[in-house]
């Protein structure tokens, strides 16, 4: 099915709910790979029951961007043996002729961990492991191939995401809470992959997230602070590192010299939409740049029923990203 028309205020597809966009071209071709919010009522909450998801469904867009096709089915629920519920956030990779959708589930314990399943096409079908990446735990895993073909996965999310239950570096611990707001904020992950790209080559490692004077981010500072949802691109040569900022709703950015961090935090990419979180993707396509996120103005604001749209993004000369309100007619 299409949905005609990509501007910064209209679903890229309207006959189903669509959120978390991964945005990648392969074969010279835009695919968005989004998690699927079913058409269900559910009651919001902060470990986030409401997002309870069961497949994936592949996108992706005609040459000049006006159409929008979805490929159907590409993963469901019942097909991977480890996972009990919630395919929440995926994304993408290529190697080597294959593709591999990575994928965050819980497992029949309750723990969230994430999957790989490996495909023959972009748009899949989609085969999954038999079991979870070993060492992976909590959500949001986002993929970034570097220029000398190096993989990386970045990953974490806190509150329902469970990355707070990480921190001791003794496996899950169920009652740990976050540092207090006076404290560094939890960074997300990073792990390189191995080459056959179903695994970590090494243990994760957490990422440190600074200030111009290189103090870091505190947890109580809630527009700059580390959240959900990362992703990482390149531009011009550095490493820009992109998030949900959560509780205020805000897609933020921060730049560093080496795909482990330290990462600068240098301002806000994507201004607050309709429904609680916002989650994203920066994909260059040709000689522009696009932002993909998604909101809740298709369902009149249901938390649980998103929509994913596209804008195009803009680089300063310095560097900065221009910040987008994703709904400028509705100003002044």
């Amino acid at each position: 099915m299409t949905t005609t028309g990509t501007n910064a205020n209209r679903p890229l597809v309207t006959h189903i709910y669509t959120a978390d966009p991964s945005a990648h071209v392969f074969e010279d071709k835009l695919y968005i790979y989004p998690s699927h919010d079913l058409d269900h009522e559910m009651t919001s909450n902060d470990n986030g029951d409401q997002y309870d998801m069961e497949d994936y469904h592949v996108l992706s867009m005609d040459e000049e961007l006006t159409t929008a096709v979805d490929h159907g089915e590409a993963l469901h629920l019942r097909d991977i043996p480890w996972a009990s519920k919630q395919l929440w956030a995926p994304d993408a990779a290529c190697r080597d002729g294959k593709y591999y959708l990575f994928f965050p589930a819980r497992d029949h314990d309750g723990i969230f961990r994430i999957g790989v399943a490996v495909g023959e096409r972009p748009q899949g079908p989609f085969r999954p492991e038999p079991s979870y990446i070993p060492g992976s735990y909590s959500i949001d895993p986002a993929v970034f191939v570097d220029d000398d073909g190096s993989a990386y996965m970045y990953f974490g999310g806190l509150w329902g995401g469970q990355l707070e239950k990480w921190q001791s570096g003794d496996g899950f611990q169920a009652d740990a809470e976050g540092p207090a707001g006076t404290e560094p904020a939890i960074g997300p992950r990073v792990a390189k992959l191995s080459d056959d790209m179903l695994s970590f080559a090494e243990a994760p490692r957490e990422i440190r997230i600074v200030d111009e004077a290189g103090e870091p981010i505190l947890a109580g500072d809630e527009d700059r602070r580390y959240f959900e949802g990362p992703w990482m691109h390149k531009y011009d040569g550095r490493y820009y590192l992109s998030y949900s900022t959560g509780t205020t709703h805000q897609i933020v950015y921060a730049v560093g010299d080496d795909p482990y961090g330290p990462f600068v935090f240098k301002g806000t990419i994507l201004t607050p939409v309709i429904g609680w979180t916002t989650h994203h993707s920066i994909v260059q396509y040709r000689d522009k740049w696009y932002l993909f996120y998604h909101d809740s103005s298709l369902s009149g604001g249901a938390d649980n029923k998103r929509s994913v749209k596209m804008t195009e993004l803009r680089y300063r000369a310095d560097g900065t990203i221009e910040t987008i309100d994703p709904y400028p007619e509705q100003q002044g």
